[in-house]
C-alpha cells in the first residue's frame, strides 16, 4: 500500500501486459453486489451503506482496520470472490502475458497461484507520504501498513523487486527489464 503496485501494473500495461486489479474488483465488482452490501451491514450496521444503497468504503475501512475480528471476517468474505474474479480473467485468455496486481499476496498465500511475483519497494516516509497525498489519515496508514507483512519480508519472498523511490522514468526501466525477461 502506497508503495507503487498500480504505478507498475499501468506501466507492465504499456508493455503489453493484460492486467488484473484486485482492489479495482473489490470496489467495482464486489462492494455494490446486493449480497456483499447485506452481508457486510448485517455485520457493522446500516451505517455502513450510504444512501445510494452502496457501502461506504471509508465507514467499512473504520470498522474492519481497528478490528482483527471484523478484517478477517471481511477478508474471509471478499477474498474467495476476488480469487474467483482473476481467475475466471486469465482463463479467458490463457495465451495472454498476465500480471495481477494482488495486495496481501503474500500475506494470504497466494503467490503459489503465479510463475512469479514482484514486489513493489519504497522507503517507509514515501510510502506514508504517499498514502497521504491520496487523503488517507496518518492515523488510517499506519493502521493498515500495520496489518501488512513488514516489507523486507516482502522483498525477500518475492522472485524480483521494483524499487520505486525514484522517477517513475525509473521504474518505468525496471519494468521495461524485467518485461523483456517475460517474452
Amino acid at each position: 500500500m502506497g508503495c507503487g503496485k498500480s504505478t507498475a501494473t499501468k506501466l507492465f500495461a504499456e508493455f503489453g501486459f493484460r492486467t488484473v486489479d484486485c482492489d479495482r474488483i473489490v470496489r467495482d465488482e464486489l462492494l455494490p453486489r446486493a449480497d456483499v452490501v447485506a452481508a457486510v451491514a448485517a455485520r457493522f450496521g446500516r451505517e455502513v451503506v450510504g444512501a445510494d444503497g452502496r457501502l461506504e468504503r471509508a465507514a467499512v475501512a473504520t470498522q474492519v482496520f481497528g478490528n482483527d475480528e471484523n478484517r478477517l471476517w471481511l477478508e474471509a468474505l471478499l477474498h474467495p470472490l476476488v480469487r474467483e474474479s482473476w481467475r475466471a480473467a486469465l482463463a479467458g485468455d490463457l495465451g495472454a502475458r498476465w500480471v495481477v496486481e494482488v495486495p496481501l499476496l503474500f500475506e494470504k498465500g497466494l503467490e503459489n497461484w503465479f510463475d512469479s511475483t514482484v514486489c513493489v519497494a519504497t522507503s517507509s516516509p514515501q510510502q506514508l507520504s504517499r498514502l497521504q497525498a491520496r487523503g488517507v489519515p496518518p492515523d488510517l496508514a499506519a493502521a493498515r501498513i500495520a496489518k501488512q507483512l513488514p516489507l523486507p519480508r516482502k522483498i525477500a519472498a518475492a522472485d524480483f523487486v521494483l524499487l520505486n523511490d525514484g522517477s517513475i522514468d525509473f521504474l518505468r526501466e525496471q519494468v521495461a527489464s524485467l518485461a523483456g525477461r517475460w517474452h
